[in-house]
């Protein structure tokens, strides 16, 4: 339980390591627990006690020496941290074990006022690697705030730019002592129920305006003509909308009624008939004598009682 709540409550932590403590305080693990929940929740005469015991006990080694260092340093008293950090144990810490007690040692050279000092101690090999390590983060935030300490504030921005591009777990906040140094706003952001991504703090610039209720595009479902006028559909080319006449379904002739062809028929019948009596009303207009509308006898031929005829 100690070592499930050291991060999210490290109070919590600690008074269940204390706990193991009373129950087994001849087992070194327990007392190494017990000083490292201790050194999280700011215990640091506690996390010394511990680390100490445990040391003797066999179960701790070198590889707590910078939190007891650390320790030293909460307690005010930089000149024992120091002389952990020159101690023969020192010297036989892995590179992350060697790495963090330089990091303590800049803390204890900038509690003494040796800030240039300071920003010495932190120029290793490591901090100047180019693949990012689990102490890279750590080591260039480290160098950055004694920077700060020694007045060089625009190198200062560059190691915290570099810390928090490191930083992807967010143990530091470098991002904001970056912002600061740099004169910006962090703009918070929040993700609305479609996942899409909003800023929230931007200018008024920058805002896109909403459409106003004139100019705003009836969705074709709640368009009451979208049942009498089908629209054709449309093709989405970039960021507009085309409408693409080619892609509209082409008219369909329905064909006549089986029960209406008849009518249609003779429909038709009648019109080629009406058509043809007129042609040949026109013919006979045309082969008719112009003597029709002379005077009677006016063409010699007469009947028997000495009338006109009519010709044929």
């Amino acid at each position: 339980m100690a070592g499930r709540l050291a991060e999210d409550d490290p109070e919590l932590a600690y008074k269940h390591a204390r706990a193991a403590r009373r129950l087994a305080s001849r087992v070194g693990i327990v007392r190494e627990a017990a000083g490292l929940a201790a050194y999280a929740a700011g215990e640091w005469a506690d996390a010394l006690a511990e680390l100490r015991a445990a040391r003797r006990l066999g179960a701790g080694d070198e590889a707590y020496l910078p939190v007891m260092a650390d320790a030293e340093r909460g307690l005010g008293r930089p000149e024992r941290a120091l002389d952990l950090v020159k101690s023969p144990e020192a010297a036989r810490l892995d590179q992350m074990g060697t790495v963090e007690l330089r990091i303590v040692e800049s803390g204890v050279r900038r509690d003494l006022g040796q800030f240039d000092a300071a920003v010495v101690t932190l120029q290793i090999p490591e901090l100047r690697d180019r693949r990012l390590r689990p102490w890279s983060a750590r080591l260039f935030y480290a160098y950055a705030d004694a920077l700060v300490d020694a007045g060089r504030e625009e190198e200062a921005s560059e190691w915290f730019a570099r810390s928090a591009a490191a930083d992807r777990d967010a143990e530091t906040d470098a991002a904001e002592r970056y912002a600061e140094l740099e004169g910006l706003d962090i703009l918070d952001t929040e993700e609305d129920e479609d996942g899409e991504v909003t800023e929230t703090g931007t200018e008024p610039g920058d805002v896109t305006p909403e459409p106003d209720e004139a100019s705003a595009e009836v969705p074709v479902e709640d368009d009451p003509r979208a049942e009498e006028e089908p629209q054709a559909p449309e093709v989405y080319r970039g960021d507009e909308a085309v409408a693409d006449a080619a892609a509209a379904p082409a008219p369909v002739f329905l064909e006549p009624k089986a029960e209406n062809a008849e009518q249609a028929e003779q429909a038709e019948t009648a019109e080629q008939g009406e058509d043809a009596g007129r042609d040949e009303d026109a013919d006979a207009a045309d082969e008719a004598p112009e003597s029709r509308d002379e005077p009677k006898g006016a063409s010699g031929d007469t009947g028997p009682e000495g009338e006109g005829r009519p010709s044929a």
